[in-house]
Formats: C-alpha cells, structure tokens, sequence
C-alpha cells in the first residue's frame, strides 16, 4: 500500500514507519524540519515537508494514497482546535483521492479514565482525562465518516527500554535523582512497546472493518514504582521513588499530564483475537536491566 504517515519521528510514528517499510509498503510522512526529513528518509520513508498545525499547506497536494495513518500529537493548550482544523481539511481531501483510504485515527489509554480492579476493553464506557475529552469527538467523526475506511487504535502507555513514556525515568536515575513517581508507587499503567504498537497498526490497515476499534495494550496493567526502581537500581542512585502529586506534573507538563496518575487496566485481547496481533516485549523491567 501507498501510506501516507502524521508524526513520523515519534514515539509511536516512527515505529509505523519502520514496520511498514519493512511489510513493503511505500511510506509518506509529515516532516516539519530538514532534520525531520533526514531520519525518515534514513529509514526509507518520503518526506513530505509540512506541519500539523498548518494543514492546508499539504493536504491539498497529496499523493495517491491507499491508507493514511494519523500518528501525531500537539501537546499545546490549542490541541483540540488544531486537530480539528486537520480533520476539517483531511477528511475531504482524503475523499477525493480516486481510492477508498483506509484511515487509522490514534485514541488513548486516557480516554478510559482510572479503571481500578475493572479490565477496560472496547465496550468500556469513555470517562476521559479532561484535557483529552475533545478527542471522542473526533474518533467518532473519523469512525462515522463515509467517504474513508476509519479505524481507531487506542494505544496503552507506549514504551521502549529507555525512552516513550519511560523517557523521564531513565533520564532522572542517569542523573543520580529519585525517579519521579505520580501520586503513588501503586498506579498501574498499561503498558505496550512501540515495535508490537506498529504491528498492530499494520494489522489493523490490512484487516480491520471499517468503523472498528482496538486497544493496543500488550500489558494489562503494570505497577509504575517497579519501573521507577527497575531504574533507580540500575543507575546505583536514590532507590525510593519521589512521590510528586497530579498538579505537580501538570504545573510543570500541562494539564494533561494528569493522565499519569490514573490508575488503570486495559484489555488487548480484541486485537489479539480478530487481527492475531502477539506482542512480544512483556516483560518491561528486564528490558530495562538489559540496557547497555
């Protein structure tokens, strides 16, 4: 397939990118800058220069497309209405490409809201993280609309040994700081790697309904002070976690940022059963002591 891909150098996009290069596809992506473009064009990708915010400077040109995956986020207090001038002018664009596009839309864990001892799957009722409540929204837009094949993932918390939502923990124990932990020791996230994420993505373009939804978690719930001191024991530093509050984070990330301190589980028992997804990093804490 010709696939064109929004945030293609992070966390999430640019392990689409890879996996779909490596099944043979022909990848386009979003670059905002020249360094942008050279990691993508590294990988195999075609660059294609524009930025999220400011959609009609590409959307009206875009190539022939059979699917379009939507990998981005802006994390500024004016994300809901950029991302709602993007679907403004996205959707017609992609419906006038001469082809039915598939079209992957990315949801959220946090769309979830704390679950408790309750297992979240796709049937779960949405109790959003206020700052991500805008997104419903626009998920059932993309899921509704007629003229694309829409498809939404929600991804768990996506991590790699050292970096996604790992990123900060690594970068405080190497520092010889008390890792950083929100609200308490005993949240638990749900956790999925980014390569078995692309690989659910890539599933989910090559089979899933159109109007259909998936969680891509690949752990259904992880303690977040085992990371924490999976690190800190690495790194020789402070062995305790730092507890800081939900309003700490937020003063210092943004609202949004409260999300880690939902305690929650989720279920990606969906996406293993009609799309045959087998994730294969499962266990975080020896990936993290395996570090070079």
């Amino acid at each position: 397939m010709r696939v064109f891909v929004t945030g293609g150098t992070g966390t999430i996009g640019s392990a689409v990118v890879r996996e779909l290069i490596a099944r043979s596809h022909r990848v386009f992506a979003l670059a905002r800058s020249d360094e942008a473009a050279g990691r993508l064009a590294g990988w195999g990708a075609i660059p294609v220069g524009g930025d999220m915010t400011a959609p009609e400077q590409w959307t009206a040109t875009l190539p022939d497309l059979d699917a379009f995956v939507h990998a981005a986020c802006d994390f500024s207090p004016q994300m809901e209405t950029i991302e709602r001038r993007l679907l403004d002018l996205l959707l017609p664009a992609l419906a006038s490409q001469p082809r039915d596009i598939r079209f992957v839309y990315t949801g959220g864990c946090w769309l979830f809201g704390a679950t408790g001892e309750a297992i979240a799957t796709e049937e779960t009722p949405f109790r959003p993280l206020p700052a991500f409540a805008w997104m419903i929204a626009h998920l059932q837009r993309v899921l509704a609309a007629p003229e694309i094949h829409g498809i939404v993932i929600h991804p768990a918390m996506v991590y790699e040994p050292a970096g996604g939502v790992f990123s900060r923990f690594a970068r405080e124990a190497s520092e010889a700081r008390a890792v950083r932990v929100v609200a308490s020791e005993a949240v638990r996230w749900p956790l999925v790697h980014s390569e078995d994420l692309a690989v659910l993505y890539a599933l989910g373009l090559a089979h899933a309904p159109a109007g259909s939804s998936y969680i891509g978690a690949a752990i259904e719930g992880w303690q977040v002070g085992r990371i924490a001191r999976a690190f800190a024991k690495r790194s020789g530093g402070p062995q305790e976690p730092a507890i800081i509050s939900p309003d700490a984070i937020a003063a210092e990330l943004g609202d949004w940022a409260k999300g880690y301190a939902l305690d929650q589980r989720l279920s990606g028992a969906k996406a293993r059963h009609d799309l045959g997804w087998r994730p294969k990093h499962l266990d975080p804490e020896a990936e993290i002591a395996a570090l070079a």
